[in-house]
């Protein structure tokens, strides 16, 4: 739209500085600040916003708001209706005091006549990748590859360049807040072997293994024999790279395959499972855990690593930012829902640990990576796909914060002879070196 007049322009700076004082009044904003399109700021203090929400046209209030769906609104952000600069966390929670503001249809209609005064504009949705168009019937084996790839198939470059020199795509494990994330990275692989106990010549099977990060870690510094699962081609074809880059080809391998593909019935000594379990879905958990309990060997563990939610909180949203444009058909269920289907399928649960804060630790420290390397990212994706993976991210990183997100490590057993677990007595084996 071409504005005719310096009136119209006017108009629509005015009717968008009354929609923000009458949406996001100062005492909510807690360091967030607006400035329009003509370098207008709200609010008109002084003092300096740590974020800044950037209006790039008269039209970008309405993209933003009118179309009322948490799709919408993140639209109207990846292709640059509006842009945030400065500390993108700081936006959720005024995202949420909105959502409180304008609840009840009434509310909702009222805003919507003033959002359609202003400029019906926004910038063309058009990208290489675009939201997901998954086929096929949800959780089946060729929908879950769609799936799989549409996440992780980006590009092996664009996720080297903020998961750091293991690429570990799961919270790390941290001694202190101010440490390192390679650091963390290699503590949290091998927190996950002592947890397994793992011995020289072990079998270890990784269920949805990734870049080979844990594959390499196990095989070197544990002396097992381990192989790794994914859907991901690109995944596989550098994790191979990688082994054969540590000479550990006789010792590690990772296959593209399907959990529900594997039939090497109680071969394994131990399981694991790493920021896979979020694609198993809810209705699955029994095929799940019924196929990991047929893999192992009697006095086996599973350590099942995995999001959950909040039992209060919804479960799957299809009309979700996450399952449009991140992880489609990705499902979080509550710690309760997943180990009653554990012990249904013949587990025994012996320790379950929250590394909550830790994932938040994790999420910023890579925000701030995906930040640092913005012109190389755009070397390998579009600018749209960036802002996807800062946006999720850092919202991620508000929900582990907040407690509205949780990630567990459930340490599974599988019964031997007379059930017997085979495990000492005392977890210290997991915290003092042996």
């Amino acid at each position: 739209m071409v504005f005719s007049t310096v009136q119209e322009k006017t108009n629509a700076r005015e009717l968008t500085l009354s929609l923000l004082e009458r949406l996001f009044p100062s005492n909510l904003l807690n360091g967030v600040g607006f400035r329009l399109w003509d370098d207008t700021r709200y609010p008109k203090d002084n003092v300096p916003a740590s974020t800044t929400i950037v209006l790039n046209h008269p039209g970008a209030l309405r993209a933003m708001l009118l179309p009322g769906t948490e799709v919408g609104l993140v639209e109207a952000y990846l292709y640059n209706d509006f842009d945030i600069e400065g500390n993108i966390e700081a936006v959720f929670p005024l995202g949420e005091a909105l959502a409180e503001r304008t609840n009840g249809w009434k509310k909702k209609l009222d805003i919507a006549r003033e959002l359609m005064r202003l400029p019906n504009q926004q910038n063309p949705r058009i990208s290489k990748r675009g939201a997901a168009r998954l086929s096929g019937k949800t959780h089946s084996i060729e929908r879950d590859r769609q799936a799989v790839r549409y996440h992780y198939d980006v590009s092996n470059d664009f996720y080297s360049l903020f998961l750091g020199k293991r690429m570990v795509y799961s919270c790390a494990y941290f001694e202190s807040p101010d440490e390192d994330l390679d650091t963390a990275q290699e503590r949290k692989l091998d927190y996950i072997c002592r947890k397994l106990r793992l011995k020289p010549g072990q079998k270890l099977l990784d269920l949805g293994c990734g870049w080979g990060g844990l594959v390499i870690y196990a095989a070197e510094r544990y002396g097992v024999d381990v192989t790794g699962i994914t859907l991901s081609e690109p995944q596989a074809s550098l994790a191979q790279q990688r082994i054969a880059e540590a000479g550990l080809q006789a010792h590690a391998r990772v296959r593209v395959q399907d959990y529900r593909e594997v039939e090497e019935w109680e071969q394994y000594d131990a399981l694991v499972s790493v920021g896979m379990f979020e694609h198993v879905g809810e209705k699955l958990l029994p095929v799940y855990f019924e196929r990991a309990y047929r893999l192992l060997k009697p006095g086996g563990v599973f350590l099942n690593h995995g999001i959950a939610r909040r039992a209060a909180e919804k479960g799957w949203d299809p009309q979700s930012f996450s399952n449009a444009y991140v992880f489609p058909d990705g499902e979080l269920v509550p710690i309760s829902t997943t180990l009653r289907a554990a012990e249904e399928s013949g587990f025994e649960v012996r320790d379950v640990e929250s590394l909550r804060e830790h994932y938040a630790l994790t999420l910023r420290r890579w925000v701030a990576n995906l930040e640092a390397h913005h012109t190389q990212a755009l070397q390998f994706v579009e600018e749209s796909t960036y802002r996807v993976w800062r946006i999720y991210m850092s919202g991620s990183a508000h929900g582990f914060a907040s407690g509205r997100l949780n990630v567990y490590q459930s340490l599974l057993v599988k019964p031997a002879q007379e059930g017997e677990s085979k495990l000492p007595l005392s977890r210290k084996d997991w915290y003092i070196p042996g």
